[in-house]
C-alpha cells in the first residue's frame, strides 16, 4: 500500500488533476504547432516537484520559476487560460502583455506568491532572486514591515544552469548571509544536447557540498509523495531556521527541449522509453490506484483536464492582439522628478567642497532619511570606505548591516539590485572601477534593463550603480577606462556623468527618487580636484532638499552676443573631465566658444544642445572614450541630422585615440588622451569655417 495517508486526498486529487492539465497543454500545443509559434517549453516529466514546491508557499512568499515551469505556475493557481494567453503572446497576457516567451511570469498577485520578473538566461535568475531573499532578511534585521509568517524564496534552476559562475556567486552570498532562500535543482540530465557526463563532473547536491552554510537534500521529483514531503521539509525548515537549502530533485525529460529544438533531433529511442517510464502523472495514478481510488474516477479527472484545456486553448486563440501603439509602453516607470528644485547655493556658505564629499553628504543625508536605503560593494565598507574615500564614515555612522563589503562579485553586486528593488528596497551598489563593470553587464542588461518593460510595468528596478571612471595619473589599463558608451547602448537605464560636486550631490539625489535603474559614472580625477584644472569641481555645498533632474544639461560658459551676431561662434558638447579640457581651451578664444555640460547621458538634453548648435552652426563633442563608434559619433550623427540647416561646418569629434587600453606610463597615457591644448586645436580648425 502507497504511503499517502498524510497527504490529503483534497491535495492529491488537485495535483494528479493539474499533471494531468500539463499533460493536455504539452499534447494541444504539439497538436497545434501551427498556432503555438512562439518558442515553448512544457514541464512533461517535472510536474511532480514544481506542484509539490508549489503547494507549500505562501502569499507573502517569493518564487522565480524558469522557462519549463507551467505545472507550478498552475499550482500557485495560475489558469491554463492565463499561461495560454502568454504562449500565443497576447494582449491580455498578465506576465508581459504579449512581450515575452510562454513561462516567463512576473506578478504581484496579492493571493499567490511574488514573482519577479524571468528571463530566459539560463541560471541568472539566481541573483536576482537572492537578492529577494537579501531583503527580506534586511527588513526582519530592522523590522521594516510585518509579516504574517516568515517569508520563504524559492529559486527554481535547471540542473545544467548550475554550471553558470553567476549562479555559484548567488550559493555563495546566500551561504554567507544565511539567506531565507530555496534553490530547487530540476535534474533531467540533459542541457538541450548536452548530456550530464559532458556537462559537469557532479550533480547539484555534490556541487553545493563546498558552500559551507548551504543546507541540502536529494528527493525523487518525479513522485510527488515523496517531493510533496520534501518540500514541506525544505520550506518549514527555511521558514523556521532562515537558512538556505539546496533541493536536488531528480526529474525526467518527456519533451522537447522547447518547441524549436525537438527532442528527435538529438535523443534515441531507448533514451525516451527510459524517461517516459517515470510519467510523474503515471507514477501517481499508479499509488493512487494502489491507495483504492477507482481508475474510472482518474480517468473522468483526465478526460474533465483536457476539456477544459480545449476550451481554454479556443479562448486564447481568439483574444485580442496587443495594440502596436503599446510597444514603447513601460520601458520606465513614470519619475517624480523632474525640474530642479532646492536651494543649490545656501546663503552664507563660502567654503567649497570636493566632489567625493558631495556624494557622502548626498548618502549619509538620504540613509538617515530612508531606513531603506542600503549601501553595498567592494571595500565599501567601515575599514576604509571605498578606495577612493568615496564611502568613508558611512560605515561607521550606518553599521555593516546597512553599509557593508561584498566579495568581487560583480554581478552579484549589480543583480541582487533586482530582487532587493522588488521588495521595496533602495539599493545603492559600487563596482570599484569601470573596468570591473563587465562581468555584471550581464544581469544590467538581462535583468534590470529589461524588467520593467518585459513584467509590463510591475517590477521597474529602482536602483543606485556607483562606478567610478576615468583616467588620470597612471592608473594604467584595467583602472582607466570608460564605458560609457556601452552603457548608453543598454536601453531602460539611466545615465549620470557629473562634474561638479554640486551637480553630483543633486543628481544622486534625484537618482534615489527615481524608480528606474540609475548609473553614476564618477570620474576619479575630479572626486578630489588633484588633476591640475579641475579646481571648480569643488563647489558650494547644495542644501540636503537640492535634486537636480537627469536629462537637463547646463551652458558652463557662454558665448558673446557680438560674436554670435558676427558668426563667429562655436559651442563644445561634453561632460566628465571633458568639461575641464574646455574650459581650459576656451580662454585664448574669448567669447567665441559655448561649452555645455551634459551632465547626464541618459536621458540626454538634445534640446539644450540642438537649440545651441543652431545658434553658433559649429559644434565639437568631446569625451575621454575611444573615439570611433562611441556614444560621441553616435550623437554628433544626431546633432548633424537635427541641425543640418543651420551649420556652417561639419559637426566634429574629439576623444581618445582608438587603442584597446590606456597605458600606465603617464606619457603615453597623456598622447592617448585628449588634452586642453588638443582641443584648443581642434578649436581653431573649427572656427576657420
Amino acid at each position: 500500500m502507497a504511503n499517502t495517508h498524510h497527504i490529503s486526498n483534497e491535495v492529491l486529487r488537485k495535483a494528479y488533476r493539474q499533471m494531468m492539465l500539463a499533460k493536455a497543454m504539452a499534447d494541444i500545443y504539439e497538436e497545434n504547432r501551427s498556432i503555438c509559434k512562439y518558442v515553448h517549453s512544457t514541464s512533461r516529466g517535472h510536474e511532480a516537484i514544481q506542484l509539490a514546491a508549489a503547494y507549500q508557499m505562501e502569499s507573502e512568499d517569493w518564487i522565480s520559476p524558469y522557462y519549463r515551469d507551467d505545472s507550478m505556475l498552475l499550482g500557485m493557481g495560475f489558469t491554463p487560460y492565463e499561461l495560454m494567453l502568454q504562449l500565443l503572446a497576447k494582449a491580455d497576457d498578465p506576465f508581459s502583455g504579449g512581450r515575452s516567451y510562454y513561462s516567463h511570469p512576473s506578478s504581484r498577485a496579492e493571493d499567490k506568491p511574488k514573482i519577479i520578473h524571468q528571463s530566459s538566461a539560463t541560471g541568472m535568475q539566481a541573483i536576482p532572486t537572492t537578492g529577494v531573499a537579501q531583503g527580506i532578511r534586511y527588513i526582519e534585521t530592522f523590522g521594516l514591515k510585518k509579516f504574517k509568517n516568515n517569508p520563504v524564496v524559492l529559486c527554481s534552476l535547471g540542473d545544467n544552469s548550475v554550471t553558470e559562475g553567476e549562479v555559484s556567486e548567488a550559493f555563495q552570498f546566500a551561504a554567507l548571509h544565511e539567506l531565507p532562500i530555496i534553490f530547487l535543482v530540476q535534474d533531467n540530465e540533459w542541457g538541450i544536447s548536452v548530456t550530464k557526463e559532458e556537462a559537469r563532473t557532479a550533480d547539484a547536491y555534490e556541487f553545493v557540498e563546498g558552500f559551507k552554510g548551504m543546507n541540502r537534500m536529494h528527493v525523487d521529483g518525479t513522485d510527488f509523495i515523496q517531493s510533496y514531503q520534501a518540500m514541506k521539509e525544505a520550506v518549514d525548515f527555511v521558514r523556521r531556521e532562515r537558512q538556505p537549502l539546496l533541493v536536488c530533485a531528480k526529474t525526467v525529460l518527456i519533451g522537447h527541449h522547447t518547441s524549436g529544438v525537438r527532442r528527435e533531433f538529438y535523443r534515441d529511442e531507448a533514451d525516451l522509453k527510459k524517461h517516459r517510464a517515470k510519467d510523474p502523472g503515471n507514477i501517481l495514478r499508479a499509488k493512487l490506484i494502489e491507495s483504492g481510488w477507482a481508475e474510472e474516477d482518474l480517468n473522468e479527472i483526465e478526460k474533465e483536464a483536457r476539456r477544459e484545456v480545449e476550451a481554454d486553448f479556443e479562448r486564447a486563440k481568439n483574444a485580442k492582439e496587443p495594440s502596436v501603439d503599446d510597444v514603447a509602453t513601460y520601458v520606465y516607470a513614470p519619475c517624480p522628478i523632474t525640474e530642479e528644485s532646492g536651494t543649490r547655493e545656501p546663503e552664507g556658505v563660502k567654503d567649497k567642497i570636493v566632489m567625493v564629499d558631495a556624494a557622502i553628504h548626498a548618502i549619509q543625508e538620504l540613509m538617515n532619511k530612508h531606513p531603506e536605503a542600503v549601501l553595498y560593494g567592494q571595500d565599501v565598507g567601515a575599514r576604509i570606505g571605498g578606495v577612493f574615500r568615496e564611502a568613508v564614515t558611512l560605515g561607521n555612522k550606518f553599521g555593516n548591516k546597512r553599509v557593508f563589503n561584498t566579495a568581487i562579485q560583480e554581478a552579484y553586486i549589480i543583480g541582487s539590485t533586482v530582487g532587493m528593488s522588488a521588495v521595496g528596497l533602495k539599493p545603492i551598489v559600487e563596482v570599484q572601477f569601470a573596468d570591473y563593470i563587465y562581468p555584471g553587464i550581464n544581469q544590467l542588461i538581462t535583468e534590470i534593463s529589461k524588467s520593467c518593460y518585459l513584467s509590463h510595468g510591475k517590477y521597474p528596478v529602482s536602483n543606485i550603480i556607483r562606478v567610478p571612471i576615468g583616467a588620470y595619473g597612471g592608473g594604467g589599463p584595467y583602472h582607466s577606462g570608460s564605458v560609457e558608451s556601452l552603457l548608453c547602448n543598454v536601453k531602460g537605464i539611466k545615465v549620470a556623468y557629473p562634474s561638479n560636486a554640486a551637480d553630483f550631490k543633486g543628481l544622486l539625489k534625484a537618482a534615489y527618487y527615481d524608480p528606474n535603474p540609475c548609473v553614476m559614472l564618477e570620474h576619479k580625477g575630479l572626486y578630489w580636484s588633484k588633476v591640475p584644472g579641475t579646481e571648480d569641481a569643488k563647489t558650494i555645498e547644495p542644501a540636503e532638499d537640492y535634486i537636480l533632474p537627469f536629462g537637463k544639461g547646463r551652458i558652463m560658459i557662454r558665448a558673446d552676443e557680438e560674436e554670435i551676431k558676427k558668426g563667429r561662434t562655436m559651442v563644445i558638447v561634453t561632460y566628465g573631465m571633458g568639461v575641464y579640457w574646455a574650459k581650459e581651451a576656451v580662454k585664448d578664444y574669448k567669447g567665441r566658444v559655448e561649452v555645455i555640460d551634459l551632465r547626464t547621458l541618459n536621458p540626454l538634453d538634445e534640446d539644450l544642445v540642438y537649440n545651441s548648435v543652431k545658434c553658433h552652426g559649429r559644434c565639437l563633442v568631446l569625451t575621454e572614450e575611444q573615439l570611433n563608434n562611441s556614444f560621441a559619433e553616435a550623437f554628433a550623427s544626431r546633432i548633424s541630422k537635427a541641425c543640418f540647416r543651420w551649420l556652417d561646418a561639419p559637426v566634429e569629434t574629439m576623444g581618445a585615440l582608438d587603442l584597446p587600453a590606456i597605458p600606465v606610463n603617464s606619457d603615453l597615457e597623456k598622447a592617448m588622451l585628449p588634452t586642453a591644448v588638443k582641443v584648443r586645436d581642434k578649436i581653431a580648425e573649427i572656427l576657420i569655417f
